[in-house]
């Protein structure tokens, strides 16, 4: 009863062709023609590492795109360099200045002035001074065009894929845990640009569906999967209501007349001519799960039929990270989904479901990235006491926190300010605090205690260090990329990554030992954006336990040992006074003081909403999407920073259900 390789191979011409669109159209005139061999001089100079949508100069009017570009993506960047030039003065352009460093610029020097790239870049900006606005700006990007772009394909990521077959088919063996690992993209693993099926998923997912069709139906069909019972194993009616029934839940809508017709043949077709009735079906199902029908997110097309099912296969991923229950089809069914009311009901039903919860915690998992944490070594000569179970236990912490302001309506910054935790015993001996009674009780932190929220938990503190010390540049990175959202550049390629020897007669605290950062001008432009947030949590080790001094600890080599020189340990002065540049002047010296500044911060809070908006459409957030971005964060705030409103905002928003739903009665429920 095994199917043909041959679907593999057409599995994966399907994933390529429904694979983010290449873009292959040319430039027409010669204006464009100049400004993409501008666009590619700022691009080979790195400048799409801080001027593209997410990264640090994303505020900016100027927006490098990077990789191949479309005529259409040549405008946009012309329209908002046009912005920087000095038409009175066009040598006097910041897009000119900046880059070659004539003036102050975070990136430092990315061209050599009377160069080459310094010259075409003073041609275009001459050009463009002389350009009416109208022109300089160019056409405006069609509806269409914006639509198009926005169509994207993912498949299943392992996680959807482990609980859809759970709940189509009752097997609870998790069989994707062992498909190849999946890559982190802006932060998560559902994101398109890794939505790829290589020739190793191939062969797994087509292994993966012989064994779940083989064992749908060990010992009958005690799953129900059958809606029919058979009169013979060649039941014509039974068969085909088999097809229909599960059909529309494996690829979450009703099948169309000739997908029916296909699956009859291979019903009564000669790879199951002897089999019994539950063998034929089970050939059906293995089938239908090597589809890209099943593995591939329903999206848009050009059959608006489906729209219904889009919407409610997209809450459902979203909000249980699994496939659609049989309400949620109905909904679909009669045209429920086709309102944002009717939306909002299905979402505020489904959040009450413990998938929710599940499903939720999975956004948080990978946002805050509790695969780190658990995966941590530490040097046991300096931390005995860390193990495996301590890391789990510093995840557990930080779940059962942001469990308790998620479910219980409370406001969602208090992640970051809240002043009682969950603790074990083990925890508690880091955290130097008495045991609770009960494993993960909520204990109270002491009133002035520096601690507090998650950035004073172990599994952040832990996960932004290294084994045998603290990296407040790690630190100071996550925060501004996961908290802030700004993507910071990657070092240049011919950046060194040494520091100075640490020696017992010149130990020095890693605040001095970082100076060397910030004291290159080819690193200091991002260092001084994120190690000094680092150096506000000094006084917290590599475990997270508190500490006043910096102990650096010097081991003896084996020669040393051989001459019985001792281990050495000094202790050094922490100067634990950090700042977050561009967001505040006010100094901060300890989790609590940075959690506050980043509770009030609408930065932060519109980085929350942004962190969901990635997760929850499956890919970085363009220009096109500020509106949905702004109308969801207006609710966030309106509700009390709820963040269940925050997730239903997200799903009512037109990017989320595709457009074409009728208007809901706005509603904001506020916090208690």
């Amino acid at each position: 009863m095994r199917v043909t390789r041959s679907l593999l191979s057409a599995l994966a011409v399907a994933a390529i062709l429904l694979s983010p669109h290449a873009r292959t159209e040319e430039p027409k005139t010669a204006d464009q023609e100049l400004a993409r061999r501008v666009l590619e001089v700022l691009q080979a100079a790195g400048c799409q590492s801080c001027h593209a949508e997410g990264k640090l100069a994303a505020k900016t009017r100027l927006r490098v795109p990077a990789g191949e570009v479309s005529s259409e993506q040549v405008r946009e960047f012309a329209q908002g360099a046009s912005q920087l030039v000095n038409k009175a003065e066009p040598g006097h352009s910041l897009l000119l200045m900046k880059p070659t460093f004539r003036v102050t610029h975070t990136g430092g020097r990315l061209i050599e002035p009377e160069s080459g790239q310094d010259r075409l870049l003073r041609r275009w900006v001459e050009h463009l001074a002389k350009l009416a606005p109208a022109e300089a700006k160019g056409a405006d990007l069609s509806e269409t065009a914006s639509a198009t772009a926005a169509r994207m394909l993912r498949r299943l990521t392992h996680s959807q894929y482990n609980n859809t077959v759970r709940d189509l088919l009752g097997d609870h063996s998790r069989i994707a845990d062992r498909f190849p690992p999946e890559d982190f993209v802006n932060g998560f693993k559902n994101q398109v640009q890794t939505q790829s099926i290589p020739p190793l998923l191939a062969e797994a997912y087509g292994s993966a569906a012989e064994k779940l069709a083989r064992a749908a139906f060990r010992g009958g069909d005690r799953q129900g999967l059958i809606p029919c019972k058979p009169a013979s194993d060649t039941d014509a009616a039974c068969a085909e209501k088999f097809i229909r029934s599960f059909g529309r839940r494996a690829f979450r809508r009703p099948l169309d007349p000739e997908e029916v017709q296909r699956y009859r043949q291979l019903f009564f077709g000669r790879a199951a001519a002897s089999g019994s009735f539950l063998d034929r079906a089970g050939l059906v199902i293995e089938v239908m799960l090597q589809s890209p029908k099943f593995l591939l997110h329903l999206e848009p097309g050009a059959d608006q039929r489906h729209m219904p099912y889009v919407r409610a296969s997209r809450l459902s991923y979203f909000l249980w990270n699994t496939m659609p229950d049989e309400p949620l089809l109905a909904a679909a069914e009669s045209g429920v989904l086709d309102t944002a009311d009717g939306i909002e009901a299905q979402a505020r039903r489904m959040l009450r479901d413990p998938r929710a919860r599940e499903a939720t915690e999975e956004f948080f998992s990978q946002w805050l990235r509790y695969d780190i944490t658990l995966n941590t070594v530490r040097d046991r000569r300096i931390y005995r006491d860390f193990s495996p179970e301590l890391a789990i236990s510093m995840v557990e912490e930080t779940r059962r926190l942001i469990a308790d302001v998620v479910w219980n309506g409370k406001d969602f910054r208090s992640i970051f300010t809240a002043g009682y935790t969950y603790l074990n015993s083990d925890l508690a001996k880091v955290y130097r605090l008495k045991a609770p009674a009960n494993e993960f009780d909520r204990v109270e932190l002491p009133a002035n205690s520096p601690r507090a929220g998650i950035l004073g938990h172990a599994s952040f503190l832990t996960m932004t260090s290294k084994p045998a010390e603290t990296s407040p540049t790690a630190r100071g990175l996550f925060v501004r990329e996961h908290l802030l959202c700004e993507k910071v550049p990657d070092p240049p390629p011919d950046a060194s990554a040494s520091l100075p020897p640490l020696t017992e007669d010149k130990p020095l605290a890693n605040r001095d030992l970082l100076g060397v950062h910030l004291s290159n001008p080819t690193c200091a432009g991002c260092h001084n954006l994120i190690d000094p947030i680092g150096f506000g949590l000094e006084n917290y080790d590599a475990v997270g336990g508190r500490r006043e001094k910096q102990s650096i600890t010097f081991f003896p080599n084996r020669e040393e040992e051989r001459r019985n020189k001792q281990t050495v340990t000094v202790e050094v002065d922490i100067r634990p006074e950090g700042i977050v540049s561009g967001l505040s002047d006010k100094p901060f010296t300890s989790p609590r003081e940075l959690g506050e500044l980043l509770a009030e911060s609408p930065k932060c809070q519109e980085c929350i909403v942004r962190q969901l908006f990635r997760y929850a459409t499956g890919r970085q957030e363009t220009q096109r999407d500020q509106e949905a971005i702004d109308a969801a964060a207006k609710a966030f705030r309106e509700s009390g920073f709820r963040f269940q409103e925050l997730m239903v905002a997200v799903v009512k928003s037109e990017t989320f259900t595709g457009g074409n739903t009728a208007p809901a009665v706005t509603r904001v429920r506020r916090g208690r």
